[in-house]
């Protein structure tokens, strides 16, 4: 049930929180070392028992925010976030509010907790940054606040951070460094979609180079006989991918969350799939 989940406060598009109960029964039962290479909102890896867990992504701002909320106390962390809501006046109606610490936030410090008060208080909570590197996601009107659904998913996403044996890394996934796995690790890979419209494949985004290259990393690893599970979308046109699964496991998924039939051939609606080498 989804509800055996921890659900990330960080909204993600193609996050996999509503598919975690179907990837990841599919990971192995044993796990020394995750890794979760492109770690995003944390949905996955958060919710692996695992030894000990590797977030790695090339968000350094969503990096730092995961580290300090790992490194601080959650009733801490709630009074930081309070204690901005107070400053700016901020509510769902408030745009001034939220126009100036958005202000703030590009042109001054940026603390983690300043971070995350931005995020609850922008439109669909997205995270999304332009070519100079502010922060540039809308007021969400009406719609986003630090409610207290929010706040609840907030405390447990909190204290399961603050409980788990979590490294986190900010370096692109060329960068990591595999040679220190072994057999007992597994690595999960939910890079960009290639040919998606999301947010992420702005300025520049995930290029047809990136593809191949993790596609050959994930060769390598392979070789060296540690177990790997790669999502994507086969909706999206990916010559790359759709050769190169063949020589792997392909698991159907749904994107309503269900399972679907594996001989659909309709690439006009989600074909969620997880790609593994077992």
């Amino acid at each position: 049930m989804e509800n055996e989940y921890i659900k990330s406060p960080l909204n993600y598009v193609g996050g996999k929180y509503k598919l975690l109960n179907q990837i990841i029964p599919i990971f192995p039962e044993e796990i020394n070392t995750f890794v979760d290479l492109f770690g995003g909102g944390f949905n996955v890896g958060c919710n692996v028992k695992a030894e000990h867990v590797v977030y790695n992504d090339i968000l350094k701002e969503v990096v730092s925010l995961l580290k300090y909320i790992q490194g601080n106390n959650t009733e801490d962390l709630l009074s930081e976030i309070e204690d901005y809501i107070k400053t700016y006046s901020l509510s769902k109606e408030n745009k001034e509010g939220y126009l100036t610490l958005r202000s703030d936030y590009n042109s001054g410090i940026r603390t983690p907790m300043k971070f995350y008060t931005l995020l609850c208080y922008a439109f669909n909570n997205q995270i999304r940054f332009n070519s100079k590197g502010e922060y540039n996601m809308p007021f969400g009107k009406n719609r986003s606040s630090f409610n207290p659904s929010l706040r609840k998913k907030f405390i447990a996403f909190a204290d399961r951070i603050q409980e788990l044996n979590c490294t986190f890394l900010n370096i692109s996934f060329d960068e990591f460094n595999f040679s220190t796995l072994t057999e007992e690790d597994f690595i999960y890979v939910d890079p960009p979609y290639y040919n998606s419209v999301a947010s992420y494949n702005e300025n520049g985004g995930w290029t047809e180079e990136n593809e191949k290259i993790l596609l050959e990393i994930l060769d390598l690893i392979n070789d060296n006989h540690i177990k790997f599970a790669l999502s994507n979308n086969l909706k999206y046109e990916n010559p790359l991918l759709d050769e190169w699964k063949n020589k792997y496991t392909v698991h159907y998924l749904n994107g309503n969350y269900s399972n679907c039939n594996y001989q659909k051939k309709d690439k006009s609606k989600d074909m969620e799939v997880l790609i593994t080498n077992y």
